[in-house]
């Protein structure tokens, strides 16, 4: 394998990023090893305490098993890695995996109308008159707001999502506030391009308002099918838009 020299030295980021995009692009397949520090540290031109700081952040990502006294060995990250190495599967250089879009599309149609289910439950049984949830429901209200008076699409797609993220703060589930932000992260650098497919979704007003007043009322059910029929639209034509003709 050819190594690119890494033009900064000492920079540990950079080295991390190679290795990363080897072991997701399947270049350097699982069960394979790395070189040695020395041997990485020559090849791209960096210091070896950036291969070795660059080598334990692999570890941390769950992209490698780095063992005192062995060699580094390349794990399989769809075992072992987290969901923060998502982005990095969906943009490969300029173009987007269809394969990783579908799959984040489908846990955005799954997981959505869970969580707008349960942000109604906690203000069903928490009440509207606890302050954080009526602080909270007052920012949701104030995001629809924001949404019908915008007109630009990229901007609504941006309003949408701290629509989302408010939703999310009512939940107040941990694990689901994580895997939203390892999505959101994927999702955000496509915006522009998703903008068109998006337009019908963001721009229907309408339903978020409805969707917004389900989990005011505290009515868990209505807002997870609220939630399902204002994603299912544009996940579908997204999935098929995918897939081509």
């Amino acid at each position: 394998m050819a190594w690119t020299p890494v033009v900064k030295r000492s920079v540990s980021g950079d080295v991390f990023e190679q290795i990363a995009a080897e072991v997701l692009g399947g270049e350097l397949t699982a069960g394979s090893t790395l070189p040695s520090e020395r041997q990485l540290a020559e090849a791209l031109g960096v210091s070896r305490p950036a291969v070795r700081e660059a080598l334990q952040r692999l570890a941390a990502a769950g992209l490698v098993a780095v063992r005192q006294g062995e060699a580094t060995t390349v794990l399989d990250y769809r075992r072992s890695a987290g969901l923060e190495v998502l982005p990095r599967l969906l943009l490969r250089g300029d173009s987007i995996d269809p394969a990783v879009a579908r799959s984040i599309l489908e846990a955005r149609l799954h997981n959505g109308p869970k969580i707008a289910e349960l942000a109604a439950a906690r203000v069903r049984s928490r009440g509207t008159a606890e302050p954080r949830i009526g602080s909270e429901l007052a920012l949701l209200g104030e995001s629809v707001d924001s949404l019908v008076a915008e007109s630009d699409p990229l901007a609504q797609q941006r309003i949408a999502l701290e629509f989302w993220d408010h939703i999310l703060d009512l939940a107040d589930s941990i694990a689901f506030r994580l895997m939203y932000s390892m999505l959101r992260a994927a999702y955000e650098p496509a915006l522009a391009a998703l903008a068109p497919i998006m337009s019908a979704e963001v721009g229907n007003g309408d339903a978020y308002r409805d969707l917004a007043a389900a989990i005011t009322a505290g009515a868990p059910e209505r807002a997870a099918d609220t939630a399902r029929a204002l994603l299912e639209p544009a996940t579908t034509a997204l999935i098929h838009a995918l897939d081509g003709p």
